[in-house]
């Protein structure tokens, strides 16, 4: 039976990602279509704070979903963190009669439902990052722009690479994860992708492009997570000519990655989870997270979601563990297990057809 709403509040949170706003769009069709109004959020934690918000109809969601960034605006908001914060965004909840909240974005903004949902008002959350950094879920809204672009970039870069027989080392965004440069790296036939998750063979790479340079070999792409490090990137070139001979360039694309027209995928991903979200909270489920797994719409308890993630970036605490049953750890060393094991599935693939 569906709990009785009068209105949700929906807001987008920490950095942007193309699809936000076709989780928007769903979201408040979603709830309109119910009966329930929609209360936007301007600038994610922050908005609620200073009580911003814009009450959301058909018309205002009608021509956003082609359109990259978030039409709600997002903001980093330290206030948040604080229990100070927490309550002023309490009282623009209860001064609007906001009854439950859809939150869109990564780990952060997931914090900040779970300490919502800790003083009464039901959220939901929805994966919404370009790095795919969110271990409950296997794909995130705006991944699939991200690599895309990231892909067409180094596209454009091998043709002049080709021109002047020279080797381009591209650093992508993914400060905690190295799926886009991988990804990318597969697409783009790069000679090397360096992350952080895999060990990087400096040496083994050197002698891969002598080798296919001595076979006639003109252009090469390196691609690299930035989380493996600031400077990584520009120092490798100088060191790839020191010890190849190969002439090789720069380039760090950096927030380009984050904007653009969204692919089918995100929007479509993106729609999806927004109606399911609504659905949950109608239905009088909180304090959980929207996932993808295994091509299936899912849920997943939002404290769960939180630790496995802590848990597969190596950020968790032991005594974290403490609240959780022994299934729920299982389940979540399981997940981590499987992460791993596909992302050196694809590393491995890299390395065997890079050239």
């Amino acid at each position: 039976m569906e709990k009785k709403f009068r209105r949700i509040g929906v807001l987008t949170s920490g950095g942007d990602a193309p699809g936000m706003n076709a989780a928007i769009k769903s979201v408040t069709a979603a709830a309109l279509a119910h009966g329930v109004e929609v209360v936007g959020i301007i600038g994610g934690y922050r908005g609620l704070i200073d009580n911003n918000v814009k009450y959301l109809t058909t018309a205002d969601v009608a021509d956003i979903v082609s359109r990259g960034g978030t039409a709600l605006y997002s903001a980093r908001c330290t206030e948040f963190m604080e229990e100070a914060g927490i309550m002023k965004a309490v009282e623009t909840c209860k001064k609007h009669e906001i009854d439950g909240m859809v939150v869109i974005g990564g780990d952060g903004t997931f914090r900040g439902a779970y300490d919502l949902s800790a003083k009464g008002i039901p959220c939901i959350g929805l994966p919404g990052t370009i790095d795919n950094d969110i271990t409950a879920t296997d794909v995130t809204i705006g991944f699939d722009t991200a690599m895309t672009t990231g892909m067409n970039l180094c596209d454009k870069l091998r043709d002049t690479c080709e021109s002047h027989s020279r080797c381009n080392v591209v650093e992508l965004m993914g400060r905690n994860a190295g799926y886009i440069a991988l990804n990318v790296g597969a697409a783009v036939n790069a000679v090397a992708v360096v992350t952080k998750e895999i060990p990087f063979d400096k040496e083994a790479c050197y002698a891969r492009m002598k080798k296919l340079r001595a076979a006639g070999q003109q252009s090469f792409i390196v691609v690299v997570a930035e989380g493996v490090g600031a400077d990584f990137g520009e120092q490798f070139v100088k060191e790839i000519e020191e010890n190849t001979g190969i002439e090789a360039r720069f380039c760090r694309p950096a927030h380009i990655l984050r904007g653009g027209v969204p692919t089918l995928r995100d929007r479509v991903f993106a729609a999806k989870v927004g109606a399911y979200a609504v659905e949950m909270l109608l239905q009088g489920k909180s304090n959980i997270v929207i996932c993808e797994r295994k091509g299936d719409i899912c849920e997943c308890d939002l404290d769960v979601a939180f630790t496995v993630d802590r848990m597969y970036k190596g950020k968790m605490k032991p005594e974290e563990l403490d609240k959780h049953s022994p299934e729920e750890i299982a389940y979540m060393e399981a997940l981590c297990e499987e992460r791993r094991k596909e992302f050196k599935e694809l590393y491995d693939t890299v390395e065997l057809i890079c050239c």
